[in-house]
């Protein structure tokens, strides 16, 4: 397969997964506010600042807001097209990456990822925020889920669907740690009392972003933040499970390379296989005692580097490795912009 056929179906499916994460975050943190009725202004727009910091974007946020209410950052987080990672800029790049490889996706995959993308810019999308935020993030979540059940459905397993699994499963291991990790930046209660530290509400909140409320009771475990960190890092079986995710990831490496699991043959193998081998010895009581967030934040600087190693891997040609190295910055802005300019010189 070509690179830049591969580059582009990678980057396609993770655009769509990020979109659907995007929708996901912002919707469930919208109805958890209505259980802080006595917030006032000022506290408010304290539990819409972690979204932005939680998602690494509080730079390209600063720059074009000077305050970070919540009609600010759902707008930055939605539909501002200054924005590279907004939902609607996703879901425009990935019908882009798209578009120069109609060859290589089914007619009804096109067709579904060309609906959204109308719909995220029709009137009717911008009356709908306006008035019933949650039916407009339901209707993304809901497209994005039938783009993966026909990609399921109508790709061959071939090179092209590995390189689309891959991106969709690192996409999705990332923004797991990133909804973790939105405790770690909430704010403060009156006078010092833990109003705003994360409790029961805040942790089903979490649970419903990744569309885990239900594996999580059926599975009878504990409803406590530690039982809810224990399934959304080190489940084997939830498909957004950071582990289950990055066994995927390891997978569709291994199976791209066509080198067999437990080696590997080149640097992102052997990224993903260490990874993986923390993952699936490592424990809840590890996490703790190194901190939430700084456990977090090392996974997520790992999966920066699993990405980076993708690009040099298997996009970036020998020759042009040391003159134009593949994006090592942990801001997917910076990634996106990266990638616009590599397709545009191609």
């Amino acid at each position: 397969m070509l690179s830049r056929v591969a580059n582009t179906l990678y980057w396609m499916v993770r655009y769509v997964e990020r979109a659907d994460n995007l929708a996901r975050l912002i919707d469930v943190n919208q109805q958890l506010l209505l259980d802080f009725e006595r917030l006032d202004s000022e506290r408010l727009r304290g539990f819409w600042q972690p979204i932005i910091l939680s998602t690494g974007d509080e730079e390209a946020f600063s720059k074009l807001y000077d305050n970070s209410g919540s009609g600010e950052v759902i707008r930055f987080l939605t539909d501002d097209p200054r924005n590279l990672n907004s939902i609607t800029s996703c879901i425009s790049l990935a019908r882009e990456n798209a578009r120069t490889v109609r060859d290589q996706l089914s007619d009804e995959l096109w067709e579904e990822l060309n609906a959204l993308y109308l719909f995220t810019r029709s009137d009717d999308a911008r009356r709908l925020l306006e008035s019933d935020p949650p039916k407009y993030y339901g209707n993304v979540r809901r497209s994005v889920m039938t783009f993966l059940g026909i990609a399921a459905s109508t790709i061959s397993r071939n090179e092209a669907w590995e390189f689309m699994d891959l991106g969709r499963h690192l996409e999705r291991a990332d923004k797991t740690t990133r909804f973790l990790d939105f405790s770690s930046y909430l704010p403060p209660g009156e006078d010092g009392a833990e109003t705003g530290s994360p409790g029961i509400l805040h942790w089903t909140a979490i649970l419903r972003s990744c569309g885990a409320m239900g594996a999580f009771r059926a599975g009878h475990h504990e409803l406590s933040a530690r039982g809810i960190v224990d399934f959304l890092i080190f489940s084997k079986d939830f498909p957004r499970s950071v582990r289950y995710c990055i066994e995927r990831v390891d997978a569709s490496l291994h199976l791209i390379s066509g080198t067999p699991r437990g080696a590997f043959s080149n640097e992102v193998e052997r990224e993903s296989g260490r990874v993986l081998a923390d993952l699936n010895f490592g424990s809840t009581e590890d996490v703790f005692a190194t901190g939430l967030h700084d456990y977090l934040d090392k996974l997520q600087e790992r999966f920066n580097q699993i990405g980076a190693e993708i690009f040099e891997t298997y996009v970036l040609m020998p020759e042009r490795i040391q003159t134009s190295p593949g994006p090592r910055s942990s801001s997917l802005s910076d990634v996106a912009a990266w990638q616009m300019e590599q397709q545009q010189q191609q």
